[in-house]
């Protein structure tokens, strides 16, 4: 269980990163360019420690599909950018893929 509190970490340190990242303006910004990097690091620090106790395939799978949904979230609500349609059918099929790897995918 602690391994998908720290894939829980990583997720939304990762999403931190991702948000500086289009605050820094291209890394004009030196603050949010440091929050960036920062983020990433950290992101990458609990996303190893979850490695130790959740399999690879399903860590990456959850991360990387997570992220998409809440970086989408993220876009919409506090950027005010819009998606289309099939984004929004490829975002659900991500999801779908989530959700079939952490059910059926290899356990321990």
């Amino acid at each position: 269980m602690t391994g998908y509190v720290y894939l829980a970490a990583a997720i939304v340190l990762e999403l931190c990163g991702t948000t500086c990242m289009k605050l820094s303006d291209g890394f004009g910004n030196k603050l949010f360019a440091e929050g960036t990097l920062t983020f990433y690091g950290l992101c990458f620090y609990f996303f190893a420690l979850s490695l130790k106790t959740v399999p690879l395939n399903i860590a990456y799978a959850t991360w990387g599909g997570l992220g998409v949904v809440l970086a989408a979230v993220v876009a919409k609500i506090f950027f005010h950018e819009s998606i289309s349609t099939a984004g929004t059918v490829g975002i659900t099929l991500i999801v779908v893929g989530v959700v079939l790897c952490n059910f059926f995918g290899t356990h321990h």
